[in-house]
């Protein structure tokens, strides 16, 4: 009898591709989110500073990594590993995933026009960041899928997750993917709602003070004495 024409047959096939695609859509906005709180604060930081493009792209990048690397250490701290021993895990586990998300965001944020000169009060500053980081997730979703396939990327660090803290370490942040994406999305939209709200208020702040402006006075011509 061929079994692998039973009813049923592949679903193990079947389940373990599914449980990877969640494995990686989960790995991918575990980094992003570190990523985006990085990117908009280096962001934040170079427009604040009035720093060239470059500079701006630098610190974002490094605060990025700091960021996406500080979040991964915190549950593996919370396992019991020492920090040095967690910090080569989220080096071993996380950075080509980092490093693809931050390449095709900045990428994207260069192409928009206007977008690296937009000020923290301009739409296009907000809409081209959630562009930008929506981008980098598609691009680095593949990426952490064929790390976790071969046993590397957050396979590395998953089975540290869920274990019971002991001590001191039970004061260490749990902090869920799921509550890290809701706060960034919500952060964004009230930044983007801001920055519209500062764009219609402009031109209603200037005609009313063009209203307000006393009218000319009009002075009738002097006369030329002796005519």
């Amino acid at each position: 009898m061929d079994h692998g024409t039973l009813p049923g047959a592949g679903h193990g096939s079947h389940h373990d591709m599914g449980s990877s695609n969640a494995m990686a859509v989960s790995a991918t906005l575990h980094c992003l989110t570190g990523c985006a709180i990085g990117e908009i604060l280096g962001l934040m930081i170079g427009t604040a500073l009035g720093l060239g493009n470059l500079s701006t792209i630098a610190v974002a990048i490094g605060l990025a990594f700091v960021f996406g690397y500080s979040l991964s250490t915190l549950p593996l701290l919370r396992a019991g590993l020492g920090v040095g021993a967690a910090l080569t895990v989220v080096l071993a586990a996380d950075t080509l995933s980092i490093a693809t998300m931050e390449v095709v965001d900045n990428l994207v944020m260069a192409v928009i026009p206007g977008a690296m000169e937009a000020g923290l009060v301009n739409p296009v500053f907000w809409l081209s960041m959630m562009v930008a980081l929506t981008v980098a997730f598609f691009a680095a979703w593949p990426v952490n899928r064929h790390l976790l396939a071969r046993g590397k990327g957050h396979a590395l660090t998953h089975h540290f997750h869920g274990v019971e803290p002991e001590g001191a370490r039970r004061f260490i942040p749990d902090l869920a993917t799921s509550t890290l994406v809701a706060a960034i999305v919500a952060f964004m939209l009230g930044g983007l709602v801001v920055s519209v709200a500062d764009e219609l208020e402009a031109p209603s702040d200037t005609a009313h003070a063009s209203a307000q402006l006393p009218a000319p006075v009009v002075r009738p011509p002097t006369a030329v004495p002796g005519r």
